[in-house]
């Protein structure tokens, strides 16, 4: 029992929060620091609605619980304001803040009012400069200073979430600034969403990367059933794409239908490695017009402001 007691006491658990704006690589950051996928990534701002938590568990030193929230963006309609909220909800929950922008001499008026948003907090903040692999490497210590002038970061780490480099220090960092304490989860938890959660996003992410720019703002994606045959390796997945206007609908479908085969066979690749099981996915459009500022809707589709 003092065995078990003394190991509680010297490990250190606690959350974590990522933020940054849009498309600067949250997801990617948070999928690299767990070592598999959890959090979709594309290429276009918002593509992360909701708050994810992943689980990062070393078994010597303790567990580090992070939330990957929604791009702090001016918000558009009611499904952004719920983004942004969930964004800014969770500077106040938590013990450390990561905050990702991307390499610059250049502070904006968005990252200006993440600046006030972390005066506020009164939590440590760690900056990382991501994406260093895109500019020359003598210019990062210039990305640097810029940030250093503008605000009391308890760390500042240059990194390339996509390439990995530098982010084997990142645990390291964190932990500094983390409390003593018991871990939340057990060791083999990697997050905290339920499968349905996981492949529903994982369709929307095929549909964010084929489909054209103004069309995957607009979607949403409902799993209808997810049933595994008895005696048979093989689960049955049924799930609708909802979008917001019937021309959007024939966008989704395409031609003889091969854009919706395109997103399902995709999708249906990344699933099977998810739930390492052989995967029959049936997949339907529908149109529920303006669902992003009606809060009914909202909350059909797994976004609720209430939870907050």
């Amino acid at each position: 029992m003092e065995e078990s007691m003394e190991r509680t006491d010297c490990l250190k658990s606690g959350f974590v929060t990522i933020i940054g704006r849009p498309n600067v690589g949250k997801s990617t950051l948070m999928n690299q620091l767990i070592g598999q996928k959890i959090a979709i990534t594309s290429n276009k701002p918002q593509t992360t609605r909701n708050r994810i938590q992943t689980v990062y568990t070393d078994p010597d030193r303790g567990q580090i619980v992070f939330l990957d929230t929604p791009g702090i963006h001016r918000a558009k309609n009611k499904l952004g304001e719920y983004m942004v909220s969930i964004a800014e909800h969770t500077l106040k929950e938590v013990d450390v803040i990561l905050w990702l922008v991307e390499p610059s001499n250049f502070i904006g008026a968005g990252e200006r009012h993440i600046i006030e948003q972390l005066k506020r907090a009164k939590t440590p903040v760690i900056l990382m400069i991501n994406k260093v692999d895109t500019v020359a490497r003598e210019k990062v210590p210039e990305y640097i200073d810029t940030y250093r002038k503008v605000f009391d970061f308890a760390e500042i780490i240059p990194v390339s979430a996509l390439r990995g480099h530098n982010m084997d220090i990142v645990p390291d960092v964190i932990f500094r600034y983390l409390p003593y304490g018991p871990m939340f989860y057990d060791e083999d938890v990697v997050t905290d969403q339920p499968e349905r959660a996981i492949v529903a996003e994982l369709i929307r992410e095929k549909a964010l990367h084929a489909l054209d720019d103004e069309v995957p703002h607009g979607i949403a994606v409902c799993i209808d059933q997810m049933k595994e045959r008895r005696g048979r390796d093989l689960m049955d997945i049924d799930a609708t794409i909802v979008c917001e206007r019937d021309s959007h609908k024939g966008i989704i479908i395409g031609k003889g239908g091969a854009m919706l085969k395109k997103i399902g066979t995709n999708a249906r690749f990344e699933i099977e490695r998810l739930l390492d099981v052989k995967v029959n996915l049936r997949l339907w459009v529908k149109v529920r017009k303006d669902w992003r500022d009606s809060d009914t809707q909202m909350r059909n589709f797994g976004y609720n402001k209430n939870s907050l």
